[in-house]
């Protein structure tokens, strides 16, 4: 009375050709795409970027660090530098730590 008979469909043509199988990738390869371009091949340059941006670090460089320091560069090493935050006052912080560099000059 309230539920209707449920009667069996007759299954549907197979498909002959290997074109069917091509078209139904095709929006998970043009998903892939769109993935490297929007967000792979950007993060990629932003890496090349900082990388660069440490191995240019000199001393007399002004910068900024990941907890957010603000110091002067006064010695240089292969993995370390030093930092001066005050008159006096070093730190000694990993290269990756610089998260930027200032311009000559902002901090006094």
């Amino acid at each position: 009375m309230f539920i209707s008979n449920a009667f069996a469909q007759a299954a549907p043509a197979a498909a002959t050709s290997g074109t069917d199988g091509l078209l139904g990738m095709l929006p998970l390869l043009l998903m892939f795409v769109v993935l490297y371009f929007v967000m792979i091949r950007p993060q990629m340059k932003r890496q090349k970027e900082t990388k660069a941006m440490i191995e240019a670090l000199a001393k007399g460089d002004e910068v900024v660090t990941a907890g957010g320091l603000l110091g002067k560069i006064t010695k240089l090493g292969d993995a370390y530098l030093y930092i001066e935050v005050a008159n006096g006052v070093e730190l000694q912080v990993q290269r990756g730590a610089v998260v930027q560099v200032l311009p000559k000059g902002t901090l006094k």
